[in-house]
């Protein structure tokens, strides 16, 4: 479930899956990787084009989270 500013949230199919291949990939967190995120996302998910700078920044932030707890928990192993 991605939340935008207005509190709207909208289901997106994969999301998980592909912040655990970009991860496994070692994507850094940047503009460039939620470009990336967001190809990948429109395979299964319509995004308007009005809309795609919200969905990168969005996502963006969706990454670094993704990036931060599993950076903790491999420092727990």
């Amino acid at each position: 479930m991605l939340r935008f500013i207005d509190n709207t949230q909208i289901a997106i199919i994969g999301l998980d899956e592909i912040l655990a291949n970009l991860y496994i990939e070692g994507r850094q967190v940047s503009i460039d990787t939620a470009e990336e995120i967001v190809k990948r996302l429109e395979v299964k998910n319509y995004i308007p084009p009005s809309a795609r700078k919200e969905y990168r920044y969005l996502l963006m932030q969706e990454y670094r989270e993704y990036v931060e707890v599993q950076t903790k928990n491999s420092v727990k192993i």
